[in-house]
């Protein structure tokens, strides 16, 4: 079954406004007025986790995705978008605004982070644009690897008008800002992009290290606990940044996991928001390393949908 088969919306925030108007959609949401489901990072407790299942491990869990969240800011709209979502008659967001410029925010993950110190290679220096600029580049450097959903960058064209945001935990959170960017994999039909990235801020690259290793870690806790009953359960979380906004976590259920060979996609009842497209879709049990299933859209009955990936 095509990924868009069925009828649904794509969740980016547009704004003509630009980052000044983004916080005028919150008041004025119409698919969650309130946000009562959301439930701000900062303010997430082990008592927000369904009775049963207020484990420590799976609260931490959360928590570090939500470190490792980000906030995607494209300013560019490529002309090679497609009319149409692979095989189907379903229109590519975006097709008929190519070449504008107006903002456009998602969301993505930190999925990996490799340091790299006085590379052998002479010509192996940090790529970030104050050292493009610079007659002394650092020799030291982070590479990290952001996922999103292809219909938020659909390609390099995009991806040179994108910028990061991290640690947007609440309204005065420090703006700190990646904005080097570029295309690592892409794949249309599964809604999948990831973003290469590149900081040579000792502070930034080492905290992302860290916590994405401690995330891996207790996500081996959760996934060994809750393997086995996981088809009964069907917990699901998203951390995303609604409307273009600070980070939010929602908390819900997945309602059916669709096979296609190896792959597979969710639909889920966890809240979502203009914003959202291209946060982790985290189904706790599930174990998916590399290939993260990545919000996709809002299907008419209610229903959200996530990106095509691999799970175990």
């Amino acid at each position: 079954m095509p990924l868009h088969q069925m009828p649904g919306d794509h969740e980016t925030q547009e704004s003509e406004g630009g980052e000044a108007d983004l916080h005028k959609y919150i008041v004025g949401c119409k698919k969650n007025p309130g946000h009562k489901q959301f439930i701000p990072v900062d303010k997430f407790t082990l008592k927000h986790l369904p009775e049963g299942l207020q484990d420590n491990d799976l609260y931490e869990c959360i928590k570090l995705s939500a470190d490792l969240t980000v906030r995607v800011a494209v300013e560019m709209i490529s002309p090679n978008r497609p009319k149409f979502w692979p095989k189907t008659i379903q229109p590519y967001p975006f097709y008929n605004v190519s070449n504008t410029k107006p903002l456009r925010t998602g969301s993505g993950r930190v999925c990996y982070v490799k340091k790299y110190q006085n590379e052998v290679r002479q010509d192996l220096k940090c790529w970030c644009r104050k050292c493009l600029h610079s007659d002394s580049p650092s020799n030291e450097w982070w590479e990290f690897y952001v996922t999103t959903a292809t219909h938020v960058v659909f390609d390099d064209i995009e991806a040179r008008h994108t910028t990061l945001r991290l640690f947007y935990d609440r309204n005065d959170s420090p703006v700190l800002i990646v904005d080097k960017v570029s295309v690592d994999y892409v794949n249309i039909e599964y809604d999948s992009f990831r973003l290469k990235c590149v900081t040579c801020d000792k502070t930034l690259g080492n905290k992302l290290m860290d916590i994405r290793k401690h995330y891996q870690n207790v996500l081996k806790k959760v996934f060994e606990k809750d393997f086995f009953s996981r088809p009964k359960q069907k917990l699901n979380f998203i951390v995303s940044h609604p409307h273009g906004c600070s980070k939010q976590v929602s908390i819900g259920q997945w309602t059916n996991k669709l096979e296609m060979g190896y792959t597979c996609k969710f639909t889920y009842t966890t809240c979502t928001c203009p914003g959202s497209s291209g946060a982790r879709v985290h189904c706790v049990g599930y174990n998916d390393w590399w290939y993260d299933h990545v919000h996709s859209g809002s299907i008419k009955s209610g229903l959200n949908y996530s990106g095509v990936g691999y799970v175990s």
